[in-house]
C-alpha cells in the first residue's frame, strides 16, 4: 500500500525519532473505525521498537484532525447498543495506548482539531500548536458527549473549563488553549511546528531513554494519588530501582567523570 492510500502513516527517522501521521488529508483526517484501529496498531509497533525514543503525532494536510467522520457516525447511529460500544471501546483503547506509551510523544497541531482530536493531543506529552488552529468539543452540537477523552482531556484543561466548553460547544484558540493546560506552545505559523518540534527532540536526545520513560511512568503513579505510606514507598523503589540499573549507572558515572553519557549521539536527528 503506498502514502497515498494508508490512512495512518509510521515514519522512522534517524536516532530514534518516529512520527505517526494521520493521512487522510482529503476528509481533513477524520476519524473511523479504520484510522482508529490503525493508529492502535501502529503505537503497538512504536512500543515495542526499542530504536524508538520519541514519538511525534502530526497530520498531512490543513487540519489536525476534524474529529469523527460522517459516515461513520451514520454507520453506528444505524448500529446496535452492543456495536456502538464495542465501537466505543477501540477509541478508549486508542486514548488509553496513546496516554499510557512508554516514549515520550509530542503532538503538533494545525487547523482544526474537534472532537476525539482534542482526546489525542490531551494524551500527547507535549503539545505545539500553530496560532492558526482551533480546537473544539463539538459532540453535544450533534447530540452526544465527549465520552472516552473525558478522562484526559479533564486532567488536560481542568474541570471548570471542561464544565464550560463540553456543554458550550465553543470552539477556543491555540493561545486559549494555552492558558487551560491543553497546549505547551504556541508558534506563528504552521511552517514553524518543525522547529519548534526540533528544540525538545534536541533537548530529549540528551537524556537517559530509560530514565524518560521511568518519569512517564512516575507521573501515571502519583497522579491524583494521595500521598499515602504506600505511595511513598513505590517512589522510593522507584529511585533505588533506577539507580542500579544500567542506564542509571551510566549517567550517574559520565556525570561524576565529566563526560557524555553512552546515549548521547552525535549524527543529526531532525524531524523530516
Amino acid at each position: 500500500m503506498s502514502d497515498k492510500t494508508e490512512v495512518v502513516l509510521l515514519k522512522r527517522n534517524p536516532n530514534g525519532v518516529a512520527e505517526l501521521i494521520l493521512n487522510r488529508p482529503d476528509k481533513h483526517n477524520a476519524f473511523d473505525d479504520t484510522i482508529i484501529q490503525s493508529l492502535i496498531s501502529r503505537l503497538e509497533e512504536v512500543e515495542q521498537d526499542n530504536d524508538i525514543r520519541v514519538l511525534v503525532l502530526r497530520s498531512n494536510g490543513r487540519s489536525f484532525s476534524a474529529g469523527a467522520d460522517l459516515g461513520w457516525m451514520k454507520r453506528m447511529a444505524q448500529n446496535s447498543h452492543q456495536d456502538n460500544l464495542e465501537d466505543a471501546g477501540h477509541l478508549a483503547k486508542l486514548m488509553e495506548r496513546l496516554n499510557h506509551l512508554s516514549k515520550p510523544t509530542i503532538a503538533l497541531v494545525q487547523g482544526a482539531a474537534y472532537g476525539g482530536a482534542v482526546g489525542l493531543a490531551a494524551c500527547c506529552d507535549i503539545v505545539i500548536a500553530s496560532e492558526q488552529s482551533q480546537f473544539c468539543l463539538s459532540e453535544v452540537r450533534i447530540g452526544l458527549i465527549p465520552a472516552v477523552i473525558s478522562p484526559y482531556v479533564v486532567r488536560a484543561i481542568g474541570e471548570r473549563q471542561a464544565r464550560r466548553y463540553f456543554v458550550t460547544a465553543e470552539p477556543f484558540s491555540a493561545r486559549e488553549a494555552q492558558q487551560f493546560g491543553l497546549v505547551h506552545e504556541v508558534v506563528a505559523d504552521n511552517a514553524l511546528l518543525d522547529d519548534a518540534c526540533q528544540r525538545y527532540i534536541d533537548v530529549m536526545s540528551k537524556n537517559s531513554p530509560c530514565a524518560m520513560q521511568a518519569a512517564k511512568s512516575l507521573i501515571h503513579a502519583v497522579s491524583h494519588k494521595v500521598i499515602t505510606d504506600e505511595v511513598i514507598d513505590d517512589t522510593a523503589r522507584r529511585i533505588a530501582d533506577i539507580r542500579v540499573s544500567e542506564e542509571g549507572q551510566e549517567g550517574l558515572s559520565a556525570f561524576l567523570n565529566k563526560r557524555q553519557p553512552n546515549w548521547i549521539q552525535e549524527t543529526d536527528n531532525h524531524v523530516q
